[in-house]
């Protein structure tokens, strides 16, 4: 419990402090452009979404933001949320090899982790992308003259350091408003390849760390395995679903589709690399796009649906891990009854409040997406130009994409091609999910740990089931997908399914 109080003490103050920085942004230095305040609703959302390392942008940053949030407000929050879910992890993990009851001190693991693992690799990773073209100025703008004439003004700023810590931090949020797709922040193929491997970084390290902490390195290939497995077939799906004709023109008469589904894509990447990018940004829960997602063929959003419903294959820095960490409690649990041995993994007994906790955590994330799903398309809330619109297979799935991904606290967004999101409703709705779908999670991570921190470690015996083995890998990687396809099979038929057939 202190633990978490001090984990909801410090997002608190940083929450409030960006709530506040946003009501006020107006008369706050740096604001050369004049940017207004943001209305109360807008800047509850904006402030709760990169409080929770979701990054869930409702506004246009080139007109709605200042430099001053920019440089100073989004910074603050692209550093303390990731360091909070490592440091959760760390907590977690503690509870595998303590005896004790405690599970640390959460100051002291945000200090270590922001000064031993966050800034210098940022530090270090910025400058790399400033020398693979990305600006890094505290300039505002600069004038163009584009080459049909006229001229032009284009945002500026320390771009390298803030796109460094969005990818690295798992945030996803982006200088631009374009985000990755923009070609100042990401200006070549080598800069969009060297994002994806920052976005894998910390997130492909989490099982690692894990097995290092319990001393059994073989324990992290299960995970790592299970979460290449997922990766590889999301992207192999992703690329066959951009490769494909576009469904809806397949019954048109004397049309040829030889091209693929090319629509939303930046071209300057290549299909592969383009592809790669997006499918770890959604599945690592980042959230940062170099594409438009509202134009792509319906089976790639569902394949970023899938990933978000997972949330850790691998998930976001230090909680993805610690979600797969729950399904792996579960899916030894459920392999346990199934084969008449007592659960155990690591040599502690997996018990009823273990599985309550992980259950728990597992669960809030479907019921944060159905229910405010449903109230908005049943309630009359998708709304275009002011008038409620008929919710066709695309509008549905768009809804389903946005609060999937507030609930996973991923960020990226599809809503932009099919509704207006930027509503009372939505930003509203949208901050609830948010927090409830990042600290809940949190909440039940602690206990399991916790709990496991006060059972003294058994030697292994006779029925004690081998998890470092292939046979787990696949059972877990099996468990993990059914599972959430059992919880999502429904709305997904009723939304990009629908549009693919």
């Amino acid at each position: 419990r202190e633990y978490m109080a001090a984990v909801l003490l410090v997002n608190a103050a940083v929450l409030g402090f960006l709530f506040w920085f946003l009501l006020q942004q107006a008369g706050l230095p740096w604001n050369p452009t004049g940017v207004p305040n943001m209305s109360w609703d807008l800047a509850l959302h904006s402030a709760a979404s990169f409080t929770t390392n979701t990054d869930f942008t409702h506004f246009t940053n080139e007109t709605q933001i200042t430099q001053g949030a920019l440089t100073i407000a989004w910074p603050l929050a692209l550093f303390l949320s990731p360091a909070t879910g490592l440091a959760v992890f760390a907590a977690m993990v503690r509870g595998f090899v303590r005896r004790d009851g405690t599970i640390g001190n959460f100051y002291v693991d945000l200090v270590r982790t922001i000064t031993r693992v966050l800034l210098p690799i940022a530090f270090a990773a910025a400058l790399l992308m400033v020398v693979l073209g990305v600006p890094e100025t505290f300039r505002a703008s600069v004038l163009a003259h584009p080459i049909l004439g006229g001229t032009q003004s284009i945002l500026l700023g320390p771009v390298a350091s803030f796109q460094s810590i969005s990818l690295l931090g798992t945030n996803g949020g982006g200088f631009y408003s374009a985000n990755m797709a923009s070609p100042l922040a990401n200006p070549s193929a080598i800069s969009n390849l060297f994002g994806t491997f920052l976005m894998l970084l910390l997130p492909i390290s989490a099982p690692f760390a894990f097995a290092g902490v319990v001393r059994r390195r073989s324990e992290a290939w299960p995970f790592v395995g299970t979460i290449l497995i997922v990766l590889v077939v999301a992207v192999t799906l992703f690329i066959f679903y951009q490769a494909a004709a576009d469904p809806a023109l397949v019954g048109v008469p004397g049309l040829l589709q030889t091209s693929g589904y090319p629509v939303g894509q930046e071209v300057r990447f290549g299909l592969s690399g383009a592809s790669a990018f997006q499918v770890v940004s959604v599945y690592a829960n980042v959230g940062a796009n170099n594409m438009l997602i509202g134009a792509i063929s319906p089976g790639a959003q569902m394949v970023l649906l899938f990933g978000m419903f997972t949330q850790s294959t691998p998930g976001g820095a230090g909680t993805g891990f610690g979600m797969l960490l729950l399904f792996a409690v579960l899916a030894i649990f459920v392999g346990g009854l199934m084969v008449g041995r007592t659960p155990e993994y690591l040599g502690k007994k997996i018990e009823t409040g273990h599985v309550k906790w992980s259950a728990l955590a597992l669960l809030v994330h479907p019921a944060l997406i159905l229910v405010p799903t449903v109230i908005a398309v049943v309630g009359g809330f998708v709304v275009v130009d002011g008038s409620t619109v008929a919710v066709s297979a695309h509008t549905f799935t768009a809804v389903l994409y946005e609060f999937t991904s507030e609930s996973a606290n991923n960020g990226s967004a599809l809503s932009a091609s099919a509704f207006n999101d930027s509503t009372p409703f939505f930003n509203l709705a949208g901050a609830a999910v948010m927090l409830v779908g990042r600290f809940v999670p949190i909440y039940a991570m602690l206990k399991v740990g916790e709990m496991f921190s006060r059972q003294r470690t058994l030697p292994p015996g006779p029925g004690t089931l081998r998890t470092a083995s292939g046979t787990f890998t696949i059972y877990l990687a099996l468990f993990l997908i059914i599972t959430s396809a059992l919880l999502f099979l429904p709305v997904l038929a009723m939304g990009p399914l629908a549009q693919i057939l």
